[in-house]
C-alpha cells in the first residue's frame, strides 16, 4: 500500500483542478501556487524549470495576466491516471480559451505530471504539450475573437453564420 490512499490523491487531484479554475477566473494565482510545496519543481516545457512556490507563482502571474493569456481560463481533463505506490497523477487535460463570441471551441492538449507531497500539497509538476500547436491554437482564437469584436460593433451577432460569412466576402447559401 502507498503513502496515501487513492481517494486522498483523488480528492487532491479533485482540488488542484477546482483551484486552477478560481486562479485563471479570478486572475489571482496564489490559491494555485499555494498548492505547491515551499520546495516544489514545476517543469514547463516551453518556459523552463522553476524551483520553489514562490518562483512559481512569480512565472505563472506573468505569464497568464496579459492577454490573450488572461483568456485561458478553462483546463478540463481528459482522462487521468493515479499511482497510489508512489503518489503520482498524470492527466491530459486542455488548455482551453475562453468563447470568443461565436460559440466555438479552442483548446489544446497538454500532459501534466503531478506528484503529491501530502497535507494537500504537490511538490513537483511537469507540462508536456506542442508549442508552435498552442500558438496557432491562440493565433486562431485572436483571429475570431476580432472577427466577433468586429461584428457586435456593427450590431450584428456573431453566432449567426451569415454574418460571418459576410465578413469574410462569402456568401451562404440557403
Amino acid at each position: 500500500m502507498g503513502r496515501w490512499t487513492r481517494k486522498e490523491l483523488e480528492d487532491q487531484a479533485h482540488h488542484y483542478r477546482l483551484t486552477a479554475r478560481k486562479s485563471a477566473t479570478t486572475g489571482d494565482w496564489s490559491h494555485w501556487a499555494n498548492l505547491f510545496t515551499e520546495d516544489a519543481t514545476y517543469v514547463e516545457h516551453h518556459f523552463g524549470r522553476f524551483c520553489g512556490r514562490d518562483a512559481i507563482y512569480r512565472w505563472i502571474s506573468a505569464i497568464t495576466t496579459p492577454y490573450p493569456m488572461n483568456h485561458m481560463i478553462y483546463f478540463p481533463w481528459t482522462w487521468h491516471v493515479i499511482d497510489e505506490e508512489r503518489g503520482w497523477v498524470i492527466c491530459e487535460l486542455m488548455n482551453r480559451m475562453k468563447d470568443p463570441g461565436d460559440g466555438s471551441l479552442h483548446e489544446e492538449p497538454n500532459i501534466t505530471i503531478l506528484h503529491y507531497a501530502g497535507d494537500g500539497l504537490w511538490s513537483y509538476e511537469e507540462d508536456a504539450y506542442d508549442w508552435q500547436n498552442m500558438a496557432r491554437m491562440i493565433a486562431g482564437w485572436q483571429a475570431v475573437k476580432e472577427r466577433c469584436e468586429k461584428l457586435a460593433s456593427q450590431g450584428r451577432d456573431p453566432r449567426d453564420e451569415r454574418h460571418i460569412a459576410a465578413i469574410e466576402g462569402v456568401e451562404v447559401k440557403r
